[in-house]
């Protein structure tokens, strides 16, 4: 604030910091941010990206009649803001302010703000929030929309009818993020063939077949040989969206470009792993699915040694560095297998594999032996409900061996391995965002 007073010019470069994008942790920070902008309508031209991700109403209210009787933040307040700001690229809302979306706040953000580039509305889904999406599509839409980053992951209650009117409407579409929700085949195709996508995530969505999304990733123009992060993740427990034979025939078309693959939940066998160690030498993020033994796996970390010694040594080492192993259930996870000699995983050999993520089950069984997890030179770690193995870094002292923060150019600001959530603006990951992407199981 100080730097504001010592000259024009830094008097410049600050409010450009201060205001270009704006962090709302609670709703007495909405209310002094709105009088600002309201009392100086010059700073809310500068304002880039709203971002409510940290938005926490217990900070400061304990009951929701409380918070709706300050009114610091609703949606008529919103809606004044989004007035106020008429350049805004990036809005990130989540669960804990759905029911302040009124379709008028929708309406302005898809309709009234020309340069808007990101929405995310992570875990809305308030019967409000429903109802409030489903009035706003009952007006005249333009036949495209600005928006080429879009989040509506977890959104569950939002009908179908709202993809199918949307995503025909993002001709630049780059990232989609419909991760349980109601997409169907027809609003998945409907993507306009001008779209570039990097980064898809429909996993659990189940009014998805698998014979559409097979022919959308190898034959939609809007795909092509750009595609860096796909999940196709399912919960095994109650939905399966590829068997063997159409997971054989979705590996067969997946680009070189892909640095994350979730197959997580999909039924696979022995011949799968040999389809995917070609994968393996450009993907840093794999997650396995279902049928699958230890042994099998081993041969995406060592030359098969039926293979003769030339083949061997021409062996090309791969890139993982993050495996999703947490479809292997406490029975069928062997142990003793994968801390015994002749499993490659853990192994020093295996770098630059680094994170192993495991299930529940087998979690509470590695507590019982920390010793055994320690001698083979890893460690466990947690985030909310999940669970992984982090190699440690070697030397005695552990700091001549600088490690891998997992930050990449595709995580936009991430910096852990296995994200469940695509990010759609490049920020540092925290809040409830941090809790969908790295907290949660699926």
């Amino acid at each position: 604030m100080s730097l504001l007073l010592t000259s024009k010019t830094l008097h410049t470069a600050t409010l450009s910091t201060l205001y270009s994008k704006i962090t709302i942790p609670h709703s007495r920070i909405f209310q002094k941010f709105l009088a600002h902008i309201v009392a100086h309508p010059a700073l809310g031209t500068i304002v880039r990206r709203l971002d409510f991700c940290h938005f926490n109403p217990a900070q400061l209210f304990s009951t929701a009649a409380e918070r709706s009787q300050a009114k610091n933040l609703t949606s008529t307040t919103l809606a004044q803001c989004l007035e106020l700001t008429p350049y805004l690229q990036e809005f990130l809302a989540q669960e804990y302010i759905d029911d302040d979306l009124d379709a008028h706040v929708l309406h302005k953000l898809f309709l009234g703000l020309p340069r808007l580039q990101a929405v995310d509305f992570c875990g809305c889904s308030s019967a409000a929030f429903k109802d409030s999406f489903t009035a706003a599509l009952n007006t005249t839409w333009p036949t495209q929309l600005s928006v080429t980053r879009l989040s509506l992951h977890k959104c569950l209650t939002l009908p179908s009818g709202v993809f199918e009117t949307i995503l025909p409407r993002l001709p630049n579409l780059t990232h989609l993020d419909v991760a349980g929700t109601r997409i169907t085949d027809k609003a998945l195709h409907s993507i306009p063939p001008t779209a570039r996508i990097s980064h898809l995530n429909i996993a659990k969505c189940k009014l998805l077949s698998a014979r559409m999304v097979i022919d959308f990733i190898a034959n939609h123009p809007a795909v092509g040989s750009r595609l860096t992060f796909l999940s196709l993740a399912s919960d095994a427990r109650s939905h399966q969206l590829l068997d063997v034979d159409e997971v054989t025939e979705l590996i067969s078309v997946l680009p070189k470009t892909l640095k994350s693959l979730s197959l997580k939940g999909n039924k696979m066998d022995k011949s799968t792993i040999k389809l995917l160690l070609p994968l393996t030498k450009h993907l840093e993020e794999l997650a396995l699915g279902r049928g699958l033994k230890l042994e099998f796996i081993n041969k995406l970390f060592v030359p098969d040694q039926s293979l003769g010694v030339e083949a061997q040594l021409a062996w090309v080492p791969h890139t993982l560095k993050y495996l999703d192993l947490s479809d292997f259930w406490s029975s069928e996870m062997d142990l003793s297998f994968l801390f015994g000699s002749s499993c490659a995983i853990l192994k020093k050999f295996s770098e630059p594999l680094e994170v192993v993520e495991v299930a529940d089950d087998v979690s509470r069984r590695l507590g019982k032996s920390p010793a055994t997890t320690a001698r083979a030179g890893w460690r466990t770690s947690e985030c909310g409900s999940r669970t992984w193995l982090v190699r440690l870094p070697s030397g005695d002292s552990g700091e001549d061996s600088p490690r891998d923060d997992g930050s990449r150019y595709w995580k936009m600001g991430a910096e852990s391995w296995g994200m469940r959530k695509i990010p759609v603006a490049k920020a540092e990951v925290g809040g409830m965002y941090g809790s969908f992407m790295f907290g949660r199981k699926l």
